[in-house]
């Protein structure tokens, strides 16, 4: 995939708008069990298929925090590069919620909605997106998060 390059002065004119769609990332029980194990959180719910298939959920799900964590995936799939960018740099979140469950064999993507783009000091630019992570096939959201990243550049703004 070539990944489009934005000037830091137009991509400032996209705040408030939808700024790029991720490709589907496929939540199997492999990842599942991977994540569990990594994270030394290995719940019923999340590795025993047969336990949680008679909870309300009918099934394994993954872990909140699984789907959290693929957000940097997406996003390197949805948003466009910042021309000249040298560094980016995961500098938190304002807000996170996890709204549904993610079965196990389910995919999902998010969608990525500029909210603020300020430069902090020369060549470094604070971006603040609006993330909903979408579940194939279901209304509800994943999870939203509003996440703040620094971008440095290679050259001053202009």
């Amino acid at each position: 995939m070539i990944k489009k390059t934005i000037a830091a002065e137009k991509y400032r004119q996209l705040v408030g708008q939808q700024v790029g769609v991720s490709d589907w990332f496929l939540i199997d029980q492999e990842r599942i069990d991977i994540f569990a194990k990594v994270t030394e959180d290995e719940q019923f719910i999340h590795v025993d298929p047969e336990a949680a298939a008679r909870t309300p959920f009918g099934g394994t799900i993954a872990h909140g925090f699984l789907t959290l964590s693929l957000l940097s995936a997406m996003a390197e799939s949805a948003t466009p590069r910042l021309a000249d960018a040298v560094m980016g740099m995961n500098y938190g979140f304002n807000k996170v919620r996890f709204l549904a469950p993610v079965r196990s064999g389910k995919r999902v993507r998010v969608v990525v909605k500029l909210e603020s783009m300020e430069e902090r000091a020369p060549q470094q630019w604070q971006i603040i997106t609006a993330n909903t992570i979408e579940i194939e096939g279901e209304d509800k959201p994943a999870l939203i998060a509003e996440w703040l990243t620094l971008a440095f550049t290679s050259a001053p703004s202009n």
